[in-house]
């Protein structure tokens, strides 16, 4: 909320105070109102915010606890399960990397003999097909013979069926199809090596291995890395069962922690109660592109559970009250009229406005604390002249 001193106001905007007593009626009924005069300059100056009066919504809402944690949408390991030894890390704790970036290179005999097989099975593989194109051509010539023919469709076939076989052996490695089609090319002092690639980009959370490092022990896959993109977090929030049945997927909340708050999304409401709090998990989305939130940090979720329609209100900051009586500050051409109202219900962001406004008033909605503390200073001066 922006705060002005009030001695800056008194010097700043040169408040000419009235506190001459109208009687005006407003909403059928009689205010006792007092003018504090200010100019248009004056009025924008002093940040007091101008805002109709209008309907609204009372909200109710329940508070509960809750604690960041990372989405389990964005976040990635990087693992092995052949044996091999670590050769080289490319990222550190911390670093940033991109969804298909290299961040390790293992050595593998495991790796060298499934290359080689596909390799192998690859010239097969194109020599046969030439053999096969070659006998189709001769057949349909009439110089070759169907039996001579169908012996080489299925020796085709067969070495069809082992490269596709090699070909998956590699998948199942992690290599991609295009790393697959380059092996041709690659050198054979470099089959041995298997570049391990982040699955999503983020930043290196976790880091397990050190060079040298060896991984895939007795088939147990072996995790290198932990990516994590904190760009949306999750907020894992406890609800007690009491208030379930007003809670749903999809609705809107408000997060907040140390003087910082932030709108999310429930994304899931648990069916089973913790045996020890017995309190419902309850998760939501939260945008966190701005990195105000961290995993590990604990929050307060405000959850909206009813909602009922009022004719009239106002901001909770419109409202000051002077002598124990609620009152606004209503926009007249000459500045504000201090305006006694009566209050209904009321949540954490809005009154209901009974009777004391109409629809389409004009009042000061920031910086009200000003305008009543020159009112009482006013009303002190007119004591003493009299």
């Amino acid at each position: 909320m922006f705060r002005i001193p009030l001695t800056a106001v008194a010097l700043t905007l040169g408040l000419c105070l009235s506190a001459a007593a109208d009687s005006k009626p407003s909403s059928g009924a009689d205010h006792h109102e007092e003018t504090i005069r200010l100019t248009d300059r004056q009025v924008d100056a002093g940040g007091f915010a101008v805002a109709d009066v209008r309907g609204g919504e009372l909200r109710k809402h329940i508070s509960v606890p809750g604690t960041i944690v990372p989405s389990g949408d964005r976040i990635a390991r990087v693992a092995v399960r052949l044996l091999g030894t670590v050769v080289e890390l490319r990222k550190r704790l911390g670093d940033g990397v991109e969804a298909g970036e290299v961040v390790a290179i293992i050595e593998s005999r495991e790796v060298a003999d499934a290359k080689s097989e596909y390799l192998a099975a690859r010239l097969v593989f194109d020599l046969q097909q030439t053999l096969f194109d070659r006998a189709t051509r001769l057949f349909e010539s009439k110089v070759l013979s169907e039996n001579d023919y169908l012996r080489a469709r299925t020796t085709f076939a067969d070495a069809r069926v082992k490269i596709e076989t090699a070909r998956q052996k590699l998948f199942a490695l992690s290599l991609t199809a295009g790393q697959i089609e380059a092996l041709p090319q690659q050198p054979v002092e470099t089959l041995r090596q298997q570049e391990l690639r982040a699955p999503i980009a983020g930043r290196v959370a976790e880091r397990r291995v050190e060079i040298g490092s060896l991984v895939g022990r007795e088939g147990q896959e072996s995790e290198l890395f932990v990516i994590v993109d904190a760009g949306v977090v999750w907020a894992d929030l406890a609800v007690p069962p009491a208030e379930l049945a007003t809670i749903r997927e999809g609705q809107q909340i408000i997060i907040s922690a140390g003087g910082k708050s932030s709108p999310a999304t429930i994304m899931f409401v648990g069916p089973l109660l913790d045996k020890d709090t017995r309190s419902a998990r309850v998760v939501a989305s939260v945008d966190n592109a701005d990195g105000k939130w961290r995993p590990g940090s604990f929050i307060t979720a405000e959850i909206p559970v009813d909602r009922t329609r009022a004719d009239l209100v106002v901001p909770l900051t419109a409202l000051q009250f002077i002598d124990g009586v609620p009152v606004v500050f209503v926009r007249n051409a000459d500045g504000f009229d201090a305006r006694k109202v009566t209050i209904g219900r009321r949540d954490g962001r809005v009154a209901e406005i009974t009777a004391g406004l109409k629809a389409g008033e004009k009042v000061a909605t920031l910086n009200t604390f000003v305008l009543k503390a020159d009112l009482g200073k006013s009303g002190v001066e007119h004591s003493h002249s009299e």
